[in-house]
């Protein structure tokens, strides 16, 4: 199969090629919006990958999100439309959805995304779902939760250090629960859609199989670098009051950063696996580790 990607120089771009090599060829293209631009797609199945990323410092212009996650988007989606390509596959979000979960994000949940990154990108999952597909053509938009795997730059990569230094972990009376996705397991079901024609079009969570607290993510770590921080179980009180007191000065805590640490945030992976009717290769467990050791290696 010939398969053409978006993004394939990025985290997800990379691990996906090295997992489809060998099976099928793939084409990566580098490509950005430009206005009234007609982009020839040539190949068996396209997968969108590219796009604007959170920008964590917020000092981005608003319509970079726009162009890069909806427009382009946008403009990728119509020249699949108008190709002899049968597969489209787009990764969006769960932020496209939701920046706070209650209880469990299923695909049914009403989207009300409150970030430009989240708008954007819902408005490109809005713009492919509002079109009648052509016979014969497959469309996917997968919402993936925090991705993690080797050479992942992210927020594990932050925790990781805090670890490896000895830290004490302060918020071990927090309980909370996230859900995390393995990159082996995002390939594992991307592979599977380009090659079961029997899964049907339309929007998947995708997420590992369990879910963990920042806690139990912490002692992960531990047990991973060998160390033996202290997890202290300071009063919920008294951290939040500690976090606004960093809203106004330069403290390493703020509410913000409280929050992010410390939220809910659980993704039902059931309809992608009744989907594929296929388990999940990687464990949660087993995912992180492979990804807490690619950092030792990379310290």
């Amino acid at each position: 199969m010939k398969i053409t990607i978006t993004g394939a120089t990025g985290f997800v771009g990379v691990n996906l090629r090295n997992y489809l090599k060998g099976k099928h060829q793939i084409d990566a293209i580098s490509v950005r919006y430009k206005p009234n631009q007609n982009i020839e797609i040539n190949a068996n199945a396209f997968i969108h990958l590219s796009g604007k990323a959170h920008d964590l410092k917020k000092v981005s212009d608003p319509n970079e999100y726009y162009e890069a996650n909806f427009e382009l988007t946008k403009q990728l989606f119509d020249s699949f439309l108008n190709s002899d390509t049968d597969v489209f596959i787009f990764l969006s979000s769960v932020k496209a959805v939701t920046d706070k979960v209650d209880d469990v994000l299923c695909e049914d949940f009403k989207a009300n995304p409150k970030t430009h990154y989240g708008i954007a990108k819902n408005r490109a999952e809005e713009y492919i779902s509002s079109v009648e597909l052509p016979i014969g053509k497959r469309v996917y938009i997968l919402r993936p939760c925090m991705i993690h795997g080797p050479e992942n730059k992210g927020n594990l990569n932050l925790l990781y250090k805090i670890v490896a230094k000895g830290i004490p972990w302060p918020l071990g009376a927090f309980e909370n629960k996230r859900s995390f996705l393995s990159i082996e397991n995002l390939c594992f079901v991307i592979a599977e859609l380009l090659e079961n024609t029997k899964v049907p079009s339309g929007i998947y969570h995708l997420a590992d199989d369990n879910v963990l607290s920042t806690t139990e993510l912490i002692k992960l770590l531990r047990k991973s670098i060998g160390k033996n921080n202290l997890i202290l179980n300071i009063s919920p009180s008294l951290i939040k009051s500690m976090a606004r007191i960093g809203d106004y000065f330069a403290f390493p805590l703020n509410s913000e950063r409280l929050d992010k640490l410390t939220e809910n945030y659980v993704v039902s992976n059931k309809k992608i696996i009744k989907a594929i009717g296929k388990s999940l290769p990687v464990s949660t467990d087993v995912g992180l580790q492979k990804t807490f050791e690619s950092f030792k290696k990379n310290k």
